[in-house]
């Protein structure tokens, strides 16, 4: 765009034309033809114009193409063109707040850490599952950062968000075909791997009427270990097979009790694990990896 010579008035010079039109009897003052009105800071010629204008150009040639599996989302010169401040000086800045909102924007859009998912259980039913820590999650902080170095160097690109948390798959379904499955309401326990059936069997979960209920929700395999002493507020107990999802709440083997399932969680329950036989904490322990997902739910 071409500069603008307005008709805003040199006050200095307009008093100095006055005074030589009155001096040299001149009845008729032409402000333009003495120069009273004020240049343009910057004309399109100027040398910061340009190089300000090369900058914008770059920022808004932009474009990234985020991949969210079947789907994308595109950030391009449109949307990155209202993020663009110009200050007097003709320094560009842009508007981070605004980078930020974009995040957040994926973020509430294709996050599902934490999030209710519709699971199939291994009865055939299916059940509303709220809560947990699994799931993909953005990380805020980094993706925000990248943006802005992108928009700098008006980069063209396509690329996944840089996550806090992934998933075992995008879509609906992020939890795959290998999972945990823990039936709170019949006390049983399930493992497929690559959706083949690997172990199940009775479990004793969290006592519910002394508050120990065990956690409900979507969580993942934090680590695995042996032979180790679990502790807590009055107790103490050894395990063979150490496998927590949330905290201190995991899934172990329980060589002192004789019996699982039924009603014994409601009186004799854990203090929030899963508690399982040795055999089948074995074969869950060496069959299982980090992060896998672990299900625990009520009917």
């Amino acid at each position: 765009m071409k500069e603008v010579y307005g008709n805003k008035v040199n006050k200095n010079k307009l008093i100095e034309a006055v005074k030589y039109s009155l001096q040299h009897g001149e009845r008729i003052l032409n402000l333009e033809e003495k120069f009273c009105y004020e240049n343009p800071k910057y004309t399109s010629t100027s040398e910061k114009v340009i190089k300000t204008r090369a900058l914008l150009n770059k920022c808004v040639s932009t474009k990234i193409t985020y991949l969210f599996g079947d789907e994308k989302e595109v950030l391009d010169g449109d949307i990155i063109s209202k993020w663009l401040i110009i200050d007097e000086n003709l320094k560009v800045k842009l508007n981070e707040i605004e980078v930020m909102k974009y995040v957040k924007f994926l973020s509430e859009k294709y996050d599902t850490m934490g999030a209710k998912r519709s699971f199939k259980t291994s009865l055939g039913k299916v059940v509303e599952v709220d809560g947990g820590i699994y799931g993909w999650k953005i990380n805020y902080g980094d993706e925000s950062k990248a943006i802005l170095k992108s928009i700098q160097q008006g980069e063209v690109i396509e690329r996944e968000p840089i996550y806090f948390q992934r998933a075992a798959r995008k879509g609906p379904n992020d939890i795959g075909d290998t999972y945990v499955e823990v039936n709170i309401t019949r006390q049983r326990l399930w493992f497929y791997k690559n959706g083949r059936i690997i172990a199940q069997g009775p479990v004793v979960t969290g006592n519910p009427n002394r508050g120990n209920a065990t956690v409900v929700g979507t969580y993942m395999l934090n680590y695995k270990q042996k032979d180790t002493t679990l502790k807590g507020p009055g107790y103490e107990a050894k395990v063979t097979y150490w496998m927590p999802f949330y905290g201190n709440i995991g899934i172990h083997d329980a060589s002192w009790r004789h019996a699982f399932g039924g009603n014994i969680y409601k009186s004799n329950g854990s203090h929030g694990c899963v508690n399982v036989s040795l055999n089948l904490a074995k074969t869950i322990f060496e069959n299982i990896e980090k992060s896998t997902p672990i299900i625990c739910y009520e009917e």
